[in-house]
């Protein structure tokens, strides 16, 4: 099974996920980094077994220090993916250049629409009528990486974030798990005529 690490900022609902779906089956969550001490994702990782450790950039002076610390600790457990599951801090390059093409994200909009934070006021404000959620590689770019899996859903009255989001959160929850099984099996690849293009192989290394 793949070795995965999960880094994670918040409640840790999309952790949880991959923790009911994936986790002893098609991979193993070795490690889950935060960067808030407070994270309910701790508080998860310790309730399932999986080892959890705090990263707080006040403690390293910089962001560049913290993040080689941390890319070192996955290192160290011999994490081969990492996910992104609602971490809201932007990694060093330094990091995302020692997992390529191993790291993925899963962001509450139709990339390459409303990147970055609040990205759903962004789309309420602007007055989509359809949302949806995005998987992609991370690069060094924000929400700038190759798309993985999305999906749209129509909400065409849409005015309050939170409301958007309990309607995102359900399909964040199926859509990560998802494409960590199939990064796990063998199954993403690049098209080579458009590098860029992340393609789904209908079976393990067809």
């Amino acid at each position: 099974m793949m070795r995965v690490g999960v880094l994670a900022s918040g409640e840790g609902t999309n952790l949880q996920a991959l923790l009911d779906s994936v986790h002893g089956r098609e991979i193993e969550i070795v490690a889950v980094a935060c960067d808030q001490p407070s994270a309910g994702a701790v508080e998860r990782a310790h309730a399932a077994g999986v080892p959890s450790r705090v990263f707080l950039r006040s403690e390293f002076g910089a962001r560049a220090t913290r993040d080689t610390a941390m890319a070192d600790w996955l290192v160290e457990r011999g994490v081969e993916l990492v996910v992104l599951a609602g971490y809201m801090a932007i990694l060093d390059a330094g990091f995302v250049a020692r997992f390529p093409d191993r790291i993925l994200n899963v962001h509450p909009s139709l990339l390459p629409a409303f990147p970055g934070v609040r990205a759903i006021e962004q789309a309420i404000e602007y007055g989509v009528k359809v949302f949806g959620v995005t998987i992609h590689f991370v690069d060094e770019g924000v929400d700038t990486g190759s798309i993985v899996l999305q999906r749209a859903v129509e909400l065409p009255d849409a005015r309050d974030p939170g409301s958007v989001l309990a309607t995102l959160r359900p399909i964040e929850h199926e859509l990560l798990p998802r494409a960590v099984a199939l990064m796990a099996a063998g199954r993403l690849r690049r098209d080579p005529s458009q590098p860029r293009r992340v393609l789904v192989d209908e079976e393990p290394g067809s």
